[in-house]
C-alpha cells in the first residue's frame, strides 16, 4: 500500500490579489498541478497516457479553504489516490502551512479518462489493475464533490473561449471556468475572510470559439453557478463562505 505524496509551493505575487490573499484559482491550480506532477512520477500522467491517445480530464472537484495564506507563505500539499472505479478516480488532497503546521486547506477530485479521438469516456478497470499500489489506505478528507441539480440565474454575462481559456486537452481550463465565475461576484463578497468550499460538476466540455453564458444565482451565503454552450449546461457550481 501506498503513501502519501507531499509538494512544496510558496504563495507567490502572482498568486494574490489586492488584499495580498492567495485567491481561489492559485490554490486550486497548486491542487491540480500536484495532480499531475504526482500522476507523472507515478507512471499515468497525461505524458503516458497520450502514447495511447488517452487523457485524463477532471469530472468533479470540492475544495475547501479555512483561510486563504497570504503572500509569501510556505505551504505543503499532500496527495493520494483513494479509490479507482470503472469510470472515476478519487484523487484527494490537503494544504498545510509549512511554519506552523496548520492544515488549512482540503480537496477531494474525481478524473475521468478519455479517448481524445471520440471524446468519450473509457473503462479505467486496467489503471486500477495496473497501479493498485498506488492506492492509499486513507478516507477523503472531506465530503466527495456534491452535485448541483438546478441553478435560477438571476445575472448573466458572455464569454467567449479564447486561446488563454485552453488547457493541454483543447477544452476551457479548470481554473479559467472559476475566475469566470468569481468574475460574477461582488468584491465585497470575494474579499471577506471567512471559511469557503467550492463544489464543480463538469457536465460536457467547452471548447476554443465558443460563446458560453455564465449564469450566477446569488445567495445569502452562497452562490450557485451555471455555465451553458450552444443552450446545453456545462458547468454547475456552487460556492459557500461559512
Amino acid at each position: 500500500m501506498a503513501e502519501k505524496s507531499h509538494y512544496n509551493y510558496r504563495v507567490e505575487p502572482q498568486d494574490v490579489d489586492f488584499t495580498l490573499r492567495a485567491t481561489i484559482p492559485s490554490l486550486g491550480g497548486a491542487i491540480l498541478n500536484t495532480a499531475g506532477i504526482d500522476a507523472h512520477g507515478k507512471g499515468f500522467g497525461v505524458d503516458a497516457l497520450n502514447a495511447d491517445n488517452h487523457s485524463w480530464v477532471l469530472s468533479r472537484m470540492a475544495v475547501e479553504f479555512d483561510y486563504q495564506p497570504v503572500q509569501y507563505t510556505d505551504y505543503t500539499v499532500a496527495t493520494w489516490i483513494s479509490d479507482y472505479g470503472r469510470v472515476l478516480s478519487t484523487r484527494n488532497f490537503t494544504l498545510t502551512d509549512a511554519a506552523s503546521g496548520r492544515e488549512f486547506g482540503r480537496a477531494v477530485t474525481q478524473w475521468a479518462m478519455i479517448d481524445l479521438s471520440t471524446r468519450s469516456a473509457i473503462d479505467l478497470s486496467w489503471v486500477g489493475d495496473a497501479h493498485a499500489d498506488a492506492i492509499v489506505d486513507t478516507a477523503p478528507p472531506t465530503d466527495k464533490p456534491r452535485k448541483i441539480r438546478e441553478v435560477n440565474p438571476t445575472e448573466r454575462a458572455e464569454h467567449r473561449v479564447v486561446y488563454s481559456d485552453i488547457d493541454f486537452n483543447r477544452h476551457v481550463n479548470t481554473m479559467r471556468y472559476i475566475e469566470m465565475m468569481l468574475d460574477m461576484l461582488p468584491v465585497a463578497v470575494l474579499t471577506q475572510e471567512a471559511p469557503v468550499r467550492l463544489d464543480i460538476h463538469f457536465l460536457r466540455e467547452c471548447r476554443f470559439g465558443q460563446t458560453l453564458t455564465v449564469g450566477c444565482e446569488l445567495r445569502e451565503r452562497s452562490a450557485l453557478f451555471e455555465i451553458s454552450a450552444d443552450g446545453a449546461a456545462a458547468v454547475r457550481a456552487s460556492i459557500e463562505w461559512k
